[in-house]
């Protein structure tokens, strides 16, 4: 069984063929697939999902690119959200320095109140980093996150960083880039990276593995990056299947 730790199947790229695209993952035998919402419109969507789909659940937070719009009711919404049994995570939050919409004086501002919000409500947290590592590692450090933990979403950066952040009771969550044949760094973190510390995520519909990349991903494309991870450790794909599942579970506090 496969784990989708991170999926946007809460985005306008399903409105046609959701149904679809979730039958496809079970054929390929994805168990669960985490919805990330980001902002009010995603959120409430992921919120309506958990509630229609047994397998689905949520993490809800506000994603630095749109930090500019947060409102502080908007964080008391997500508070109150989070109560809900199938949310498991706050985010995705973090720095994103690629794009210039909100500045970095705000996103760091937002994040800091994020993870102040998954301490006090006791739920790891999904990390978006991206032109931004020693700020994230930065804040991670000042904010205590290690008290709550949680992922570093669509990790490519070095060992040593990986090291910082399993150090702060972070996992490593993999996607479609560690397929890609340019892909050295990736490759070289998953080989180093104890087994107890591993994900796999899809971050659909975006960042497709190869063969597909360049297309629409989806939840049962995941299968791909426990292939090539599976690879890279010398392990089979039913050992890094039964990891992954496992330690997402033990995450997010499933079963």
């Amino acid at each position: 069984m496969l784990f989708d730790t991170h999926a946007h199947l809460n985005a306008e790229q399903y409105d046609t063929d959701l149904e679809e695209v979730i039958e496809r993952a079970k054929s390929e035998k994805v168990e669960r697939i985490v919805v990330v919402g980001f902002d009010r419109p995603t959120i409430t969507r992921a919120m309506e999902m958990i509630e229609e789909y047994d397998f689905i659940y949520a993490a809800i937070g506000w994603h630095p690119v749109d930090a500019i719009d947060m409102t502080e009711e908007d964080l008391a919404w997500i508070k109150e959200l989070s109560a809900h049994e199938k949310v498991v995570a706050i985010g995705e939050m973090g720095l994103d320095y690629h794009w210039d919409k909100s500045s970095k004086d705000v996103q760091k501002e937002v994040f800091r109140k994020q993870i102040a919000l998954a301490k006090e409500v006791h739920l790891p947290i999904i990390i978006h980093n991206r032109d931004a590592t020693e700020d994230v590692v930065t804040i991670l450090k000042e904010e205590g996150a290690e008290a709550v933990g949680g992922i570093m979403h669509c990790f490519t950066g070095s060992a040593e960083v990986a090291r910082e952040c399993m150090k702060m009771n972070f996992y490593l969550s993999f996607g479609g880039p560690v397929t890609f044949k340019n892909a050295k760094k990736p490759k070289e973190v998953v080989k180093e990276i104890p087994n107890d510390r591993l994900l796999i995520e899809t971050d659909c519909p975006f960042l497709t593995p190869h063969p597909f990349r360049g297309k629409r991903n989806e939840p049962s494309y995941v299968k791909y990056v426990a292939e090539q991870i599976a690879e890279l450790k010398g392990m089979t794909f039913e050992e890094i299947a039964s990891i992954t599942t496992e330690n997402a579970k033990r995450l997010f506090r499933i079963n």
